[in-house]
């Protein structure tokens, strides 16, 4: 494992000299550089794990320009290296501008060691699970890319692990010639999951019928599914169409099909054995070729227990399982729909964004559009804000604004040796709030 390396720019020499004396003892790795050009260079070609830079170069100069510029060259070659800025009070709220900017922290002389060890640190743990996070969601990002180049996704909006997984699954299903059952909430999108599989199959050509067969009533449920002649019950004046064969070389989609009587399943069950049936009232056995996805929001193998559910008709259909969570379970899905539903007529605020992703959308996805449409609606303003979304967040995090008293914040410092960076997570505040109220209190660290 490579050692930690830390870069110091400083034009005084016995700063440099005692800050890689205190890195060298602790097993860090330090280059010193007396100018900002050596700086940079340095930076340019070699690797490090953070920066400690002065604010001033020049004898005369006590304004920290040159600090500014300095740091915002290093930005310009590493966008996301951790800088600690060592500062004198002359020019303190120079440094607290550009923590605002995005400074990792800021040094007054005479420094602690102990503390500024521990803030060295947590500052290069903290980028190497950051750099982490961003490899793993640049390779997120590249599988999200992948199915979207190579399959048909039906417009699906998604962003989370969750819904990532399963789509890779059900594209590389997509293509075999066997049974699907998708399981989970009313509401969640198993329809739409469903269209991905016709979508993606050898039969994307063929017609994708779906049917409620759970909303059959016992009666209907022959005539729909495997059609009737003319005359076969009263009313039927002429040959119906089943949905079987309508679905012929396409998928039939049956939906809640948990709810499907028992003598419905044992009719179905002979189709799925078969491919053969009659219409009602009909003599003449036809047959087609049928790819059956099904969904249910119901528990199958307890159903199975209980007697309403026949066993030999849930292995039929569930040669595959696809699990789809309930969105509260993907809440990374829940902006990305959102904008989808907005259809680029109107757009959200932060706080609006935030909103939705803390309610725990009982609906699913279904409510998620209901939502936005209520808004759309009631709202002139081109951008939907917080009061626009109609839901209810319970037990909603209240936001600390900058009320952390002097003793809370000096606490705060101690737990986290000096890191203001974990202070200010600790507290509940923006680095730059705790700032605000560090100036205040006349605290130092």
């Amino acid at each position: 494992m490579n050692n930690k390396s830390v870069l110091i720019i400083d034009d005084n020499p016995d700063i440099g000299i005692a800050l890689k004396v205190l890195c060298t003892i602790h097993n860090i790795d330090c280059t010193a550089a007396i100018t900002p050009e050596e700086g940079l260079d340095y930076l340019r070609t070699q690797s490090f794990d953070l920066v400690i830079q002065d604010m001033n170069f020049s004898a005369d100069t006590t304004s920290g320009e040159e600090g500014i510029a300095l740091f915002h060259q290093l930005r310009d070659i590493v966008s996301d290296i951790p800088i600690i800025l060592i500062t004198a009070w002359t020019h303190l709220e120079t440094a607290v501008e550009l923590v605002k900017c995005g400074a990792a922290d800021y040094l007054a002389k005479p420094w602690d060691d102990d503390k500024l060890i521990n803030t060295i640190n947590n500052l290069i743990e903290l980028g190497e699970l950051q750099s982490t996070q961003r490899v793993n969601a640049s390779k997120k990002q590249q599988r999200i890319n992948t199915l979207r180049q190579d399959y048909q996704l039906c417009d699906l909006q998604f962003n989370s692990d969750e819904m990532l997984s399963l789509l890779e699954l059900t594209t590389r299903v997509a293509h075999a010639d066997v049974p699907v059952l998708i399981t989970g909430p009313n509401g969640a999108g198993k329809e739409k999951i469903a269209q991905i599989i016709q979508a993606n199959s050898s039969c994307n050509e063929g017609p994708f019928v779906k049917v409620n067969v759970g909303a059959l009533a016992k009666e209907q449920m022959e005539a729909e599914l495997f059609g009737a002649e003319a005359g076969a019950y009263t009313g039927a004046t002429k040959t119906r169409i089943g949905r079987f064969e309508r679905a012929d070389k396409g998928t039939l989609f049956l939906d809640e099909i948990g709810n499907l009587s028992l003598d419905g399943q044992a009719k179905l069950l002979r189709v799925l054995e078969t491919g053969e049936f009659e219409r009602l009232g009909g003599g003449d056995t036809l047959k087609v070729d049928v790819r059956i996805v099904s969904a249910t929001n119901a528990d199958l193998p307890q159903a199975i227990q209980d007697g309403t559910f026949r066993e030999d008709l849930f292995y039929r259909l569930n040669v595959i399982e696809l699990k789809l969570p309930p969105l509260n379970e993907r809440i990374d899905d829940v902006v990305p729909l959102a904008n989808f539903f907005l259809n680029g007529q109107k757009s959200l605020t932060v706080a609006a964004a935030e909103k939705l992703n803390q309610y725990h959308w009982p609906g699913n996805v279904r409510e998620l559009q209901n939502i936005i449409k209520r808004a759309m609606l009631i709202t002139t303003a081109d951008v939907l804000d917080c009061d626009d979304i109609d839901v209810k967040v319970i037990n909603k995090p209240k936001a600390r604004t900058e009320e952390a008293s002097e003793q809370e914040i000096m606490q705060a410092l101690e737990d986290c040796g000096g890191v203001v960076s974990m202070a200010a997570k600790q507290l509940g505040l923006s680095r730059s709030a705790l700032y605000r109220r560090m100036k205040k209190f006349e605290i130092e660290t």
